[in-house]
């Protein structure tokens, strides 16, 4: 087995596809070390012949992986090097998918990128929304919200609403349940008022007091049964709203922000009915 490899993404377009697809398979070899690169945009040979060159010359005689997207066929030969494991996301789909729809392929580089402008306003309105709405501000603004998203003092709402934002296209608020309101058990007007957009927000109690605790070392703020406190009333009233809670534990921002659509009703959850 391979201690480390080196692994090279390249793509005529941004490679996001490509890098996304390479790193979900190669996180299934956990025991083997990565050494990643990025090479988009190479749209002729000669900018096929120079990364290769460049390739070569850094993996010296160790066979690196290519995950390659490039449509063009004469550029994505260059690849084909007995040097190299040369694996190609089009040769695997793209061709058995035009033989079972019995239809060619635009095979147009990025051309799922190339959003009309209507989409991309509404992606530009969605992050300007998200900016300015963050930790509360502007509650009064909340009726404009796709989705709410509520929890503790670093339960990861903004992160989740930024991702929300730029990469979906949702305006996503979010309100940080205080002391204030814990104490009491309640929520404020603005998020009751739209209690059906509201999505909660939570984790465990550990993971909590480790976020905390590296902001705010040796704090009341951070130990670990104010976090228990909080999070235990932060789950009363979310039960007593009938709002969807969702752990953050051990998640990325991409499983919670999917989760979230779904509970929102803007991804179908498995089992559902069309």
């Amino acid at each position: 087995m391979w201690k480390s490899k080196e692994i090279y993404y390249i793509s005529d377009s941004t490679g996001i596809l490509i890098t996304n697809l390479g790193e979900s398979l190669l996180c299934q070899f956990p025991a083997i070390n990565f050494h990643e690169e990025k090479f988009p945009y190479v749209k002729t040979l000669k900018d096929a012949r120079q990364t290769l060159k460049y390739i070569l010359d850094q993996s010296r005689g160790r066979r690196p992986i290519i995950f390659s997207s490039i449509m063009d066929t004469e550029v994505r030969d260059v690849f084909r090097s007995p040097e190299v494991e040369f694996f190609d996301a089009f040769d695997f789909f793209l061709e058995p998918l035009e033989t079972c729809l019995e239809a060619k392929a635009l095979r147009v580089p990025g051309f799922s990128r190339r959003d009309d402008d209507v989409k991309r306003a509404k992606r530009v309105d969605a992050i300007h929304y998200c900016l300015d709405h963050d930790d509360g501000t502007k509650e009064n603004e909340f009726d404009q919200a796709d989705v709410i998203l509520l929890g503790v003092s670093r339960a990861g709402k903004t992160p989740v609403s930024v991702y929300l934002a730029t990469q979906l296209g949702l305006k996503a608020a979010n309100f940080p349940l205080t002391v204030e309101y814990l104490s009491k058990l309640q929520m404020p007007g603005s998020v009751v008022r739209n209690i059906k957009r509201a999505v909660a927000l939570t984790t465990t109690p550990e993971m909590l007091q480790r976020i905390r605790e590296k902001r705010y070392p040796n704090s009341t703020y951070a130990k670990i049964t104010t976090c228990i406190d909080e999070l235990q009333q932060a789950e009363q009233i979310y039960r007593r709203h009938h709002v969807p809670m969702i752990s953050s534990a051990g998640k990325s921002i991409e499983e919670i922000a999917t989760q979230v659509s779904q509970e929102i009703g803007l991804a179908k959850k498995p089992g559902s009915v069309s």
